[in-house]
């Protein structure tokens, strides 16, 4: 049996801070390599973004094909670690290291899971495997899943089913699943005004005065109710910026900036018109940029959906719900192209000091992977 414990600690072990990943892609390719898969490495670049390298490994040519996906890049790692980042050293049971939550040990479970699944099966397997792995998924995203799904269409190699291995338990393991996510937008306000003395208002446009009407409007709407598979849509105010030190001249101009996790009760287009509405009523000269992140998605609860859960449910007896909350994930780019979820592990150290993972969870995790293939391919 494959170690996933142990392949998570060497993954960990390899420094991998986003979009540089390569050490860590190169160390799964062997792994990989040695089981019979077929590696290909695949460097993408785009303008004004960093290189990056991603890799598919593949196993069978038969007509169902599944296929799991994940990233190895991580964040950086920051101060104040009880033990060195990338150490991956296991204190009482738990694995700590940068990226050991989000995503190596999802990784290592995969990939553990999918070579012992071939190594079981033997000539019987008929299927296709295969792992999409990015160093693009902490950063841009733009040189990393996206281009690979591409490349996958233009090779006519695309899979039927993917599951991507992201964190998206809560509390504990076997809790959720998720089948989607929300959309998020973000909106760059910049209101100008007429700078002068707060002692002669008359001779001053206050753009602080207009910024703050503009939120208060903006945040008093309820923007929906949600429904069954999504949570009420919500605006985030995230910073505003007078950069003002004075506290008797009226500033020039104020800025802020928003964000909106949105369901599929809205679209970004309409989201866009109503805040340059509501921004034009209060500074008709003011400027919004807009940056779409992602857009919502589901997969409709069905055959696969129900597949993985049952997988989950093999392992840990629970009922995983189905959940669509959470930030965005490179499902976003997968759903174009095939039916996508996610199951992975407890997430509430992802990107902390001292991330840290039971050494068990992984286990059962690799045998949850183990499971979904057994189903799958039965």
């Amino acid at each position: 049996m494959t170690d996933a414990v142990e392949l998570a600690r060497d993954l960990v072990r390899c420094p991998s801070v986003t979009p540089d990943a390569k050490g860590a892609l190169d160390l799964i390719a062997e792994r990989l390599g040695a089981a019979g898969f077929a590696c290909t490495p695949l460097r993408f670049a785009d303008a004004d973004t960093p290189d990056v390298d991603n890799l598919v490994a593949s196993f069978g040519a038969g007509a169902r094909h599944l296929a799991f996906a994940g990233h190895l890049d991580v964040v950086p790692p920051g101060e104040g670690w009880a033990s060195p980042p990338f150490a991956a050293e296991i204190r009482d049971g738990v694995v700590y290291g940068r990226g050991i939550a989000d995503m190596k040990s999802g990784v290592a479970a995969f990939a553990a899971a999918a070579i012992d699944f071939l190594a079981a099966r033997g000539a019987e397997f008929d299927g296709r495997i295969s792992l999409i792995l990015t160093g693009d998924e902490e950063g841009p995203a733009i040189n990393g899943t996206r281009k690979v799904m591409e490349h996958l269409k233009a090779q006519d190699d695309l899979p039927e089913v993917c599951i991507l291995g992201e964190p998206t338990c809560r509390e504990y393991f076997g809790e959720m699943m998720k089948i989607g996510r929300r959309g998020s937008l973000t909106a760059y306000l910049t209101v100008n005004g007429v700078q002068g003395h707060v002692a002669y208002p008359e001779s001053t446009d206050n753009p602080v005065h207009r910024l703050v009407r503009i939120l208060d409007e903006l945040l008093a709407k309820k923007l929906d109710a949600g429904n069954a598979y999504f949570p009420p849509s919500s605006l985030m105010v995230t910073t505003v910026d007078v950069g003002n030190p004075a506290t008797n001249v009226v500033p020039g101009a104020a800025k802020a900036a928003l964000n909106i996790r949105f369901s599929t009760a809205q679209t970004s287009d309409g989201l866009e018109r109503w805040i340059a509405g509501v921004v034009a009523r209060h500074a008709p000269d003011a400027e919004v940029r807009f940056e779409r992140g992602a857009q919502p998605f589901l997969t409709p609860p069905g055959a696969w959906s129900e597949l993985v859960a049952a997988a989950v449910s093999d392992v840990t007896g629970e009922t995983p719900a189905l959940s669509t909350t959470g930030g965005t994930s490179d499902a976003r780019f997968i759903k174009d192209y095939c039916a996508v979820v996610e199951y992975g592990l407890v997430g509430k150290t992802m990107h902390q000091v001292d991330e840290g993972v039971p050494a068990a969870d992984i286990d059962s995790l690799a045998r949850v992977y183990r499971r979904v293939l057994e189903r799958y391919f039965a």
